[in-house]
């Protein structure tokens, strides 16, 4: 009987250091070409994000108007805290704090708005200026965010918990919706609601986040102050990082190429940073006569 014997090859015990290195440089290339990708999406959706808190930012002023016929108020001075009679929220005028505080019952906001169930005013001011909105913070630049601020003359003295918020209203000229004390009706907006921006993203110094700084200390609470109010006849400029300087009382934001808006009637927009300045002050003016084309918007 014929015996046939089988050749056999030599086992192999994994890759060569060839097959290795070239593998390796693959996945190399490979997590190049993904990364940016990667990146891409993630801040196509804190852009949208963001854009949908400015989108609920834009219909609470229009719930605010449509229950006392006028837009929330800019509120008073940097100090001013939640005004409270008779342990309900003073309305218009007479309501020292400004936008952010005012249209908290339009953005879920209505126990912070209360106080709470304090049954003091200074016990309702503290809930009211140091309770977070989700609503109130840019994504793409932080999550809900409080500070601790002393100065004698805000609160008494005494040490508070402010919120934080990364939007600001137009404008500090008083040219816009927003203004010192006074609310504004939409009658007032002459140029039309469509042309007139509300409410957008404010440029920072992102070396001072978490850190009391004069545009980010007292909060959403806060009277007409650059925490919240921003100008229009300076052009926008992204968020930077420098060891000294704030926003400059400029709008901007940590998105790529330009900021978030919402305007007088509630549309959201993305404004570039090349935006003529110009243009941009006439955004800002609720009835200069100069009518914007936001086709590139």
């Amino acid at each position: 009987m014929a015996h046939h014997r089988i050749a056999h090859s030599p086992d192999r015990d994994g890759f060569t250091l060839i097959e290795l290195i070239v593998v390796i440089a693959i996945i190399g290339i490979l997590i190049g070409l993904l990364l940016p990708a990667v990146q891409k999406v993630r801040d196509v959706a804190l852009r949208v994000q963001c854009q949908n808190n400015l989108r609920q930012i834009g219909l609470a002023f229009h719930n605010h108007h449509g229950q006392h016929q006028f837009f929330p108020g800019g509120g008073w001075d940097w100090w001013s805290t939640p005004t409270y009679v008779s342990g309900r929220p003073a309305i218009g005028e007479a309501q020292h704090a400004g936008w952010g505080f005012q249209i908290l019952p339009f953005i879920e906001g209505d126990v912070a708005w209360q106080g709470g169930q304090a049954t003091n005013d200074p016990d309702r001011i503290r809930i009211a200026v140091g309770t977070t909105s989700r609503v109130f913070f840019c994504p793409a630049r932080r999550g809900p965010q409080t500070v601790f601020f002393t100065n004698p003359g805000y609160n008494d003295g005494s040490p508070t918990e402010c919120a934080l918020c990364d939007y600001a209203g137009s404008n500090w000229e008083e040219t816009g919706v927003l203004r010192y004390r006074y609310p504004t009706r939409i009658s007032a907006i002459t140029d039309g609601t469509s042309n007139t921006l509300l409410v957008g993203d404010k440029r920072l110094n992102l070396a001072f986040l978490g850190r009391p700084v004069d545009d980010d200390d007292t909060g959403y609470a806060t009277g007409f102050d650059q925490d919240v109010i921003r100008q229009t006849d300076v052009p926008p400029a992204p968020d930077y990082r420098a060891p000294t300087g704030d926003g400059d009382r400029r709008f901007g934001s940590s998105h790529g190429g330009g900021f978030n808006a919402v305007f007088a009637d509630a549309s959201v927009h993305f404004i570039p940073y090349t935006i003529d300045p110009t243009v941009f002050r006439y955004l800002g003016h609720v009835s200069d006569d100069h009518p914007i084309d936001l086709s590139g918007f």
